[in-house]
């Protein structure tokens, strides 16, 4: 498998108070481990497990996903800005792997 690429969508800018929407997509097969190859076999179940959204070390949106949940999980939620700072995003694998991306945003 590539190497999953996690993509962010946040405004540059937004009023203090102002609730904007933050969309992101991570390319990632979310095998369920309940397909078979060609051979027969199962195909291993490796799926993004957790995504968690933090705006300045503060938790604004986490959810947990099961092997139902489609290739390249789509996540869009609102947050409520009242300063500028930093969003960080954190994808966690079946595997391990951790992947992560930030995204700053200017509050007027």
């Amino acid at each position: 498998m590539a190497n999953p690429k996690p993509r962010v969508k946040v405004p540059k800018k937004a009023s203090k108070g102002e609730v904007i929407t933050i969309k992101t997509l991570i390319s990632h097969p979310m095998e369920s481990g309940q397909r078979k190859d060609k051979q027969g076999n199962l195909v291993p179940r490796q799926i993004i497990n957790t995504f968690k959204c933090e705006f300045d070390g503060q938790l604004v949106f986490e959810c947990d996903m099961d092997p139902a949940v489609s290739a390249n999980p789509y996540m869009e939620f609102n947050a409520k800005v009242e300063n500028s700072g930093t969003f960080k995003f954190t994808w966690v694998d079946d595997d391990g792997s951790v992947y992560e991306t930030e995204k700053k945003i200017t509050v007027e």
